[in-house]
């Protein structure tokens, strides 16, 4: 029999389920959570994921799963980028070495994975919100069970996170907050008084009493209800004396903490004391990111989200290529050396955006507003009307929740505002709630935005040039993946409306891509090229504007134009392309290939450009059967390849 890779676990071969964790002791517990420790550095190390946030929360998440019980009780994670030890413990053990994998478990929550993930999350500050409509939803139901919604202090910087604690604070429902402080703590209040004013003040017995003698002085003739107002203002006052971090209070939640969030004995009391609270209430814990992992510890930023490394020393795999966002962060620098104008903006994603070098270099001309993208958009807008140039840099995905802030402050404006949006197209192995598929349709229709999508290094400093000189808004979008600095063509002086011919021309058939498939296009060309039938590929750069009487001027003499983006296709520009072309001509065969209606899930970029069959196999494949049946080509081999074998074509969305 095959020796199981967890018997080198004393405590976690034996959990299967939130049931095994109750029957633990105390000194088992915490031999459980170095064992998890473990098992989360092995596996992230080898598929890559986010490492220090998770480190930081495995004695919250066995002291919630010790106290409560999951599925009746809910946990719902902010983010969800803390839940592997929650994963883990719930029944994904074996299946936690697929971890962000395709095919594999999410590195998020998911209702479909597990019965013990109630709400999917993957963006910032909605833990709070949807808790609360799950806590008022259980009440009108008439069920049972707790509500706890787990919040970083960074996602409480979300304006989201505080229109649900006001809301919450006014509906006086109960519900349970924890609030995770592992950076920025929000008051100074460590030390022995706190904790132990902290441990009598959640009581049952203190409780009991605050509403005995509440209800006593409230019955008292004549001025009952007034002196309660003052005896409640002389305890907040007290309160706030000896808590320095008070606006849970404010907003009407009962406010406990700090307490020490790796003492899991400390926790469980403190989790027993609050369960039966009936209220709202915060409990404020303090932890350390990448605790555990001393590497991850030093710098939780660089071990916040993590390719493969070696565990021995930290050290990730040294690349010999230069990403897009890498590209975009030397070229900003560059560019603000000779423009003081310049500005930087991120939303709590320096490092994530290409933006670390900038700011080490002009930290007076950088701005990390926090997990803010609403705010950083209209923030920028007020730099712009003080003559500044600047330029926000924020993942597509993350861009979405700032829709309104681009149309209304920034596009209604006319303000010269450089939206750079990474992470466009499908961003990998963060899955559904992380691909920025969505921005083509979304952005595209806006007045007054110019939006561009770059193929390689030369043609995003060539856009960023051109985006400075501007005086309206412009979106730049651009992938997760290698940023080719090859191709002379895309080196060419930028025409506005207009794109450029990086392979052949005039020939019969032609690929018009977008930058972010690109590399996917010229591979197709090649592969049909190589099997006797000659292929044209034109890179659109822009997005919008579109010279549509250049475009159908230059396609004319085609037969069969093939549209490629890396966005949805229900709004896309080849939509837009096709439609505006059928209107000039009634002979051209149209194809148009992108992401489908449908949300993808994780996995690398390869596998699910693959699965979405914007691969080159796939698309060769497709575009060698629309056009034999025009008699365009005689019959042609078959194409093969690693990815052809590896997706059969029932499994491409775009087959």
């Amino acid at each position: 029999m095959k020796k199981s890779v967890f018997e080198q676990y004393h405590v976690l071969k034996n959990i299967q389920s939130p049931k095994d964790i109750k029957r633990l002791s105390r000194s088992q517990l915490y031999t459980l959570a170095h064992e998890l420790r473990e098992y989360i550095i092995k596996v992230v190390s080898e598929n890559g994921g986010h490492l220090a946030s998770n480190l930081g929360v495995i004695e919250l998440t066995l002291a919630l799963h010790y106290v409560f019980n999951s599925p009746q009780d809910k946990i719902v994670w902010d983010v969800g980028h803390q839940s592997y030890a929650h994963k883990i413990i719930t029944g994904r053990k074996e299946a936690f070495s697929s971890l962000r994998k395709f095919k594999g478990i999410s590195g998020f929550p998911k209702r479909a994975e597990s019965k013990h993930d109630p709400f999917n999350t993957g963006h910032s500050s909605t833990s709070i919100s949807a808790a609360l409509g799950l806590a008022v939803g259980r009440e009108l139901k008439q069920k049972h069970g707790k509500v706890i919604a787990v919040i970083g202090d960074g996602a409480l910087t979300g304006g989201m996170a505080l229109e649900a604690l006001n809301h919450a604070g006014h509906l006086g429902k109960d519900l349970i907050i924890i609030l995770n402080d592992n950076n920025m703590s929000i008051g100074q209040n460590v030390g022995a008084l706190s904790v132990s004013l902290t441990e009598l003040t959640t009581t049952r017995y203190y409780q009991l009493f605050r509403k005995t003698f509440d209800g006593m002085v409230r019955r008292i003739p004549l001025f009952g209800k007034r002196l309660l107002g003052y005896i409640y203002r002389l305890k907040r006052s007290i309160k706030a004396f000896l808590f320095r971090a008070n606006i849970f209070a404010d907003f009407g939640f009962e406010y406990v903490g700090p307490v020490h969030g790796h003492n899991i004995n400390l926790l469980i009391n403190m989790l027993k004391n609050i369960k039966n609270l009936g209220k709202p209430v915060v409990l404020h814990i303090t932890t350390q990111k990448g605790r555990g992992y001393k590497f991850a510890e030093t710098d939780p930023t660089l071990f916040h989200g993590v390719g493969a490394f070696s565990i021995i020393d930290g050290k990730f795999e040294k690349k010999e290529t230069v990403s897009f966002t890498e590209a975009f962060g030397q070229a900003i620098t560059a560019l603000a050396e000779k423009n003081k104008n310049i500005v930087a903006i991120s939303a709590a994603m320096t490092h994530g955006t290409g933006l670390s070098a900038f700011e080490k270099r002009f930290p007076g001309r950088f701005f990390d507003v926090g997990i803010c993208e609403q705010h950083a958009v209209t923030f920028a807008a007020g730099l712009a009307c003080q003559g500044l140039k600047p330029v926000v840099a924020i993942y597509s995905t993350f861009m979405q929740r700032a829709a309104d802030q681009v149309i209304h402050d920034v596009a209604m404006q006319n303000l010269p505002v450089i939206l750079c949006l990474d992470r466009a197209g499908l961003a990998g192995s963060d899955g559904e709630t992380h691909h920025g598929v969505f921005d083509i349709a979304l952005f595209r229709s806006v007045p007054n935005l110019t939006l561009l999508a770059p193929a390689s290094m030369h043609e995003l400093f060539l856009m960023l040039q051109y985006a400075l000189k501007q005086r309206n808004p412009v979106m730049i979008r651009y992938p997760r993946a290698v940023c080719s600095s090859e191709l002379p063509a895309f080196s060419q002086k930028l025409e506005q409306g207009r794109g450029v011919f990086v392979h052949g021309q005039r020939s019969k058939i032609l690929l018009a891509a977008v930058g972010g498939i690109m590399e996917q296009a010229l591979e197709t060309a090649y592969m049909l090229n190589s099997q006797g039938i000659p292929v044209d590929v034109y890179n659109l750069r822009f997005i919008k504007p579109l010279d549509l009487d250049y475009f159908a001027e230059m396609v004319k003499d085609y037969s069969y134009i093939c549209f490629l983006e890396d966005g949805v296709i229900d709004g896309g520009i080849g939509r837009q392309l096709t439609a505006a072309l059928r209107s000039r001509s009634k002979d051209l065969v149209f194809d148009v290939f992108g992401v489908p209606d449908a949300f993808i899930e994780q996995g690398t970029r390869e596998e699910l450009l693959a699965l979405c069959g914007l691969d080159a196999v796939s698309l060769a494949r497709k575009i060698k059967k629309r056009i034999l049946p025009h008699g365009h080509f005689g019959v042609v081999k078959e194409f093969t390849s690693e990815k052809a074998a590896t997706y059969g074509d029932d499994e491409i969305y775009g087959k």
